[in-house]
Order: C-alpha cells, then sequence, then structure tokens
C-alpha cells in the first residue's frame, strides 16, 4: 500500500467540485511537456467515464511525440483556436490546473485563468505555489504530476475508472518527468503505481519507443550537430553548457520538441555534475539544466534565469541576447561550484 498525502480535507471539497460540475477544463504550463500533456489527457479520460464532459487546453504546441497518446487528437490548442478556448473557460464550471504553480506559467492563457469565475483545483509539484484555487494539492516532493494526479484518483476512489488509456496518459507523464526513471525517482511507492499501470494493460516497452527513441532525421542530426559542435564541457568545474541560435536551428528545420533530452546528454560525461541548454526563441532564450546528485539546478535558474523546477531538473528564460545568456552561464561556474560541488 502507498503512503497518503493528499489532506483528506482536501479530497472532500475536490469530490465535491467535481460531483456538482457538469462541464470541466484542464490547463497546464505553456509549452507543455510529457507530464503536463499526460496529466491533462488523463483527468479527461477518467472523469469522462464519470459521465463529465471535459476537454484538455493547452496554452501552445506541444513535442510531436506525445501526439500518439490517447485522446490527444482531442486537446485543444488556445494558439490554434483562441477564441474556442476562451468559449471553454467562459462555460466551464471547474477548471482543474496541472503541472504548474502560478497562472504566468500558463502564457497565453493566463489573463483568460485569471478572469475565469469556474472553481478551481491545482494539481501540482513545482515549490511555492501561488495561485487562487478553491482546492491546492501541491506536493513538490513527488516526482511528477501524474503521479500525484494517480494518489488523486485512487483518494477519490476512482482507481476502477482508470482504464488502459488514462493509465497510459499517467505512465507517459511519469516516465517523461523521471527520463524513464533515471533522476527524481527514489520514492518505492513510484514502482508500486507502475505496478499499477501496467496491470491496467499500459504498455511501457511502446511508450518508451514513442517518447524517447522515435525521432525525425533532421532532428537526428540536430542533436548529433549540438554535441560535436557545440557543447562546452568545463572539466574543472564539473559542468557542460551546448548553445544553439535561430540560424542553427532553422539549418535543421528545428520543430518544438526536437531537443527534448539533450540537455541531459552532457551528464553521462564523467565528472559532469550539471548541464545546460540554451536555445535562442523569437523574444527570449529558453533556459534548460539537469544535474546529478544534490546540485540543486533549480536554485541556479531561480536566482539568475527567472525560472525553477526541481533539484536536478529545472528550467527558466533569459531576456537579452543568447550570447548574454551564455556569458551570465560561464561567469558562475565558479561561484556554483564553491556553493554546491562537494
Amino acid at each position: 500500500m502507498i503512503s497518503r498525502k493528499i489532506s483528506e480535507e482536501s479530497i472532500k471539497k475536490a469530490k465535491e467540485l467535481i460531483d456538482k460540475a457538469e462541464r470541466i477544463v484542464t490547463v497546464c504550463h505553456s509549452a507543455p511537456d510529457g507530464d503536463a500533456v499526460g496529466s491533462s489527457l488523463a483527468v479527461v479520460h477518467v472523469l469522462g467515464a464519470l459521465g463529465k464532459e471535459c476537454r484538455a487546453i493547452v496554452p501552445d504546441a506541444y513535442n510531436a511525440n506525445l501526439a500518439k497518446l490517447p485522446g490527444a487528437k482531442e486537446i485543444v490548442d488556445a494558439t490554434r483556436y483562441p477564441d474556442f478556448a476562451r468559449r471553454l473557460f467562459d462555460e466551464a464550471d471547474l477548471v482543474i490546473c496541472l503541472d504548474f504553480n502560478e497562472p504566468r506559467r500558463t502564457g497565453r492563457l493566463e489573463e483568460t485563468l485569471r478572469q475565469c469565475k469556474a472553481s478551481k483545483i491545482l494539481i501540482d509539484h513545482h515549490l511555492h505555489p501561488d495561485i487562487d484555487a478553491d482546492v491546492l494539492i501541491s506536493h513538490p516532493d513527488m516526482a511528477a504530476t501524474a503521479y500525484l494526479l494517480f494518489r488523486f484518483f485512487c483518494r477519490l476512489e476512482l482507481f476502477n475508472f482508470i482504464d488502459k488509456p488514462a493509465a497510459e496518459c499517467i505512465l507517459a507523464g511519469m516516465m517523461t518527468d523521471t527520463g524513464n526513471f533515471s533522476y527524481n525517482c527514489a520514492d518505492p511507492d513510484i514502482y508500486i503505481v507502475v505496478a499499477e499501470l501496467l496491470r491496467k494493460g499500459a504498455d511501457k516497452e511502446r511508450l518508451y519507443r514513442q517518447l524517447f527513441n522515435t525521432m525525425s532525421e533532421s532532428c537526428m542530426r540536430l542533436n548529433s550537430y549540438a554535441i560535436l559542435e557545440k557543447m562546452e564541457v568545463f572539466a574543472d568545474d564539473g559542468a557542460a553548457l551546448i548553445v544553439l541560435n535561430r540560424e542553427e536551428l532553422n539549418r535543421f528545420h528545428y520543430e518544438k520538441g526536437d531537443t527534448e533530452g539533450l540537455v541531459n546528454r552532457p551528464l553521462a560525461i564523467p565528472g559532469v555534475v550539471y548541464s545546460a541548454f540554451l536555445r535562442e526563441e523569437t523574444d527570449m532564450v529558453k533556459v534548460s539544466m539537469r544535474s546529478v546528485g544534490d546540485f540543486p539546478v533549480n536554485m541556479v535558474c531561480k536566482d539568475h534565469f527567472g525560472g525553477g523546477g526541481h533539484l536536478n531538473a529545472a528550467g527558466g528564460e533569459f531576456y537579452g541576447t543568447l550570447d548574454e545568456a551564455a556569458t551570465l552561464f560561464r561567469s558562475l561556474l565558479k561561484e556554483n561550484k564553491e556553493k554546491y560541488i562537494k
């Protein structure tokens, strides 16, 4: 039996809101990853099985490898269908917020979410939640929102409503937020949940191929170029850096998700404790960081790159040039070594 985490008060209030709701929408953070998309779809499957009208809304596009998850074709992309997304929010009597800790993380949907008069339930695993929700279920010690969501369903006595599609979406969220159970996964209860999802019919091997081992030719060439030509290793400081500008991304016909997992690659090098990947976007630089052991990349991102996250997996945004972002990272090497590397 897995340990209890969610308070009885939160479960009771959430059950009341779900029972009386007729139209439910889910919303997640911008640039949705596997945990955000998987959690959103799992809610749609489980609450749909309860007879609820439930739609998943994402602020913008997500990795093409996630498009094959059960139900993904029905996700509403607010970038492509802004009016429809806004109407769904207007008509909803319950909004379930997934995998983000504050409204600004929803990007273009921030004001829509703030103005929405529907009741709200937050289910998330990021630090410092700051959102006006009727039910706040925040557990930063959870490896993934999808993992927390499974426990939420069980506490609501909805385990029997988790069918194979829902199980695969939950497992996809857990796999992607732990690098296929290679970090943030020391909790033994995680593997109890994985076993239950497999019993529900989730095909972990197929999900692994789909999520981690499928890429286009141009994607493979981009990643190879990034490692061969752009990876810097700072051996004395236990760090690595990869920087890609728009010209380089365009050269390899970059599509959203093509660099997923790239930031993890340098961690395979002995002595590299943390790694950063800087990708030039239209109006800012996207920052991704990963680490091993107890090196807190969440603190580096929080203190210097306007972001945050988890101990070993974090990100942020830099509003300046790509060169300035890279220079800032390099300037922190000595400081980070002295503060965090023992």
